[in-house]
């Protein structure tokens, strides 16, 4: 038997990185329809303007865009901005709730990947929103960083 090589599909949340700190991460199913799925395996996936909300104890993403299937024709495809409903277990589902609504902390999808199994995953992430000198901070450690790194490679 030839074994498929299977490309790993991985859409990332860069600049969720640079403007939140995580607490916490989650794996979350989403429920999608055909031509979506298609479309995510394509890799015509962006999670910039993404964001997750709670609406009466069930977990949302907004903004998402999914770009619609080529080969789907007009009557078949999806909306390509749809809120689309998040997989979580009950018990992690009201934890979350719970510290979004007390701490004032907020949901932040930051990767979408496709599991070996084929499902499409979003990781979620418990997060806090950074204060300028915290992101001026972290560009400053990132920067001494890659510094040090140049200096090793030029002594070695």
């Amino acid at each position: 038997m030839a074994e498929k090589k299977a490309k790993k599909i991985e859409i990332l949340n860069r600049g969720a990185r640079h403007e939140y700190e995580f607490l916490d991460t989650y794996e979350a199913g989403i429920m999608l329809v055909g031509t979506e799925i298609k479309s995510i395996r394509k890799g015509s996936a962006n999670l910039k303007d993404a964001f997750c909300l709670f609406d009466k104890g069930e977990l949302f993403i907004r903004g998402m865009f999914i770009s619609e299937y080529e080969f789907g024709g007009s009557y078949f495809n999806h909306e390509s901005r749809r809120v689309r409903k998040l997989l979580l277990r009950r018990g992690e589902l009201r934890k979350l709730e719970r510290k979004v609504k007390e701490k004032g902390l907020t949901i932040v999808p930051y990767r979408l990947y496709v599991n070996d199994r084929g499902f499409a995953k979003l990781e979620i992430a418990l997060a806090q929103g950074k204060h300028t000198y915290d992101k001026r901070d972290t560009i400053k450690e990132r920067d001494n960083k890659r510094d040090m790194e140049r200096l090793k490679k030029i002594k070695l």
